[in-house]
């Protein structure tokens, strides 16, 4: 089952449990990802998918910040619980001791890289994860590389 049915059957589910903060984060879902399908002007694969939520996860976070800056509580609440739901969809996420040992891992591989490497390591970084199919966010890497990368 494609990712765009699940959300839809839960669309229905959240309809019958009258369950409405759910039920609009998974229209809004749906919504996102029909326009990027429209834009792409064919069906979206899984890759896709996850892309696309990720990038509704990255929106939440940043509406998140902004609504604690200016004092209002509820609003970031209800973003956070967003960010919630959107997230069951996607593949786990790495921890941060996972992040951390992801880095190490590829910057021993390379021989010792130094800061100025740092583009290509962190593709090598983000491809490593890709590829055991763990979500990781690239602000995070970024951090944990330059931590490893500055000289102590």
């Amino acid at each position: 089952m494609s990712m765009l049915e699940q959300i839809q059957r839960d669309i229905t589910g959240a309809m019958k449990a009258r369950d409405e903060q759910r039920l609009s984060t998974l229209r809004m879902v749906k919504t996102a990802l029909k326009n990027r399908e429209i834009e792409k002007m064919a069906p979206l694969d899984d890759k896709e998918s996850q892309q696309v939520l990720s990038t509704l996860i990255k929106q939440r976070k940043d509406s998140v910040e902004q609504f604690l800056k200016g004092g209002r509580r509820e609003l970031a609440e209800k973003e956070a619980a967003e960010i919630t739901l959107i997230e069951a969809y996607l593949p786990k996420a790495a921890t941060e001791e996972e992040m951390v040992a992801g880095v190490r891992a590829v910057l021993a591989e390379m021989n010792a890289p130094t800061i100025k490497d740092m583009g290509t390591v962190m593709k090598n970084v983000m491809a490593r994860f890709a590829g055991a199919g763990i979500r990781v966010d690239g602000k995070q890497v970024s951090e944990a590389v330059k931590r490893e990368l500055t000289p102590k």
